[in-house]
């Protein structure tokens, strides 16, 4: 099993809350402030009165693969992340599909994703070292 950068402590799911900017989809609002880190850390949150502790859980795996496989390498470091899901939606519901359509949505629209042009003006700034003198 992976290793995450999760947020765990009270404190820090608050501080990214009250101070950080928010996002919402259709299943997921999305809170996010920039971190002194050089890594992303991501909470996720669903209340208990929503569903039971296997649907609860259920939906954390969902986010936390959307994110792995979607998002993870394609996004500016030094960011905290906290995922809500929204209480008016059955979390039976919701399948892998939907909750990727709402973070590709909602990742477009806070403009952290790094484009593939942006990826190639980068690596065009590096400079190549000039290997023939070896």
């Amino acid at each position: 099993m992976r290793k995450w950068n999760t947020l765990k402590k009270n404190y820090e799911f608050k501080r990214v809350l009250n101070k950080g900017q928010y996002y919402y989809g259709k299943y997921i609002q999305f809170f996010i402030i920039k971190n002194n880190r050089k890594v992303n850390r991501m909470g996720i949150a669903i209340k208990s009165k929503i569903a039971g502790a296997v649907e609860r859980n259920r939906i954390k795996r969902l986010i936390r693969e959307n994110y792995r496989i979607l998002i993870k390498d394609k996004i500016l470091k030094g960011y905290d992340f906290v995922f809500i899901w929204n209480k008016y939606k059955n979390p039976k519901e919701a399948d892998y599909y939907e909750i990727k359509k709402d973070f590709e949505n909602i990742f477009k629209r806070t403009g952290i994703l790094i484009n593939e042009k942006d990826i190639k003006k980068i690596n065009k700034n590096i400079p190549k070292n000039d290997f023939k003198n070896f």
